[in-house]
């Protein structure tokens, strides 16, 4: 799903980025986006009828499921996603049509149960507000360390 909205005050982000080493940045970002991106996996766990924690937020996925333009943008983009790592997950979100087995025996459908996809409309604003403000924190925390260890 792709989101197109406009921002503004990332360009100024992006070059106190670009002073840190690329791995601190990355880091950098990846805190930031993680604690913004906690409000949608907590209601993404609210409504999942199952017990336990079935979703994560993760930079981790399978080579299948990058987008073609990840070779255009290469590794230094950081992509954090809320999902599930349940087998069963995508078939409750998104619910099946009728399943028969070999033999022709109907076994029945899912009726499909949102869970990540309200989970996100209801909170995407307000994550990517609050995104621009975490990262600034994160930069000044994370400069502050460095200096620190400096004077060390």
């Amino acid at each position: 799903m792709t989101v197109n909205l406009k921002v503004s005050g990332f360009r100024q982000i992006e070059k106190a980025l670009a002073q840190l080493p690329r791995g601190t940045s990355k880091g950098v970002a990846r805190r930031a986006m993680k604690k913004e991106l906690k409000p949608v996996l907590d209601m993404a766990e609210a409504f999942w009828p199952g017990s336990g924690d079935a979703f994560r937020i993760t930079s981790a996925i399978k080579s299948s499921q990058r987008a073609d333009s990840y070779a255009e943008r290469g590794p230094s983009v950081t992509n954090m996603f809320v999902g599930s790592f349940e087998p069963q997950a995508h078939l409750l979100e998104f619910g099946t049509g009728p399943r028969y087995q070999k033999s022709g025996k109907y076994v029945g459908s899912i009726n499909p149960t949102p869970m990540l996809q309200p989970a996100w409309d209801a909170n995407k604003h307000k994550m990517l507000e609050g995104l621009g403000a975490r990262l600034w924190d994160e930069i000044e925390k994370t400069v502050a360390r460095r200096a620190k260890r400096a004077a060390k």
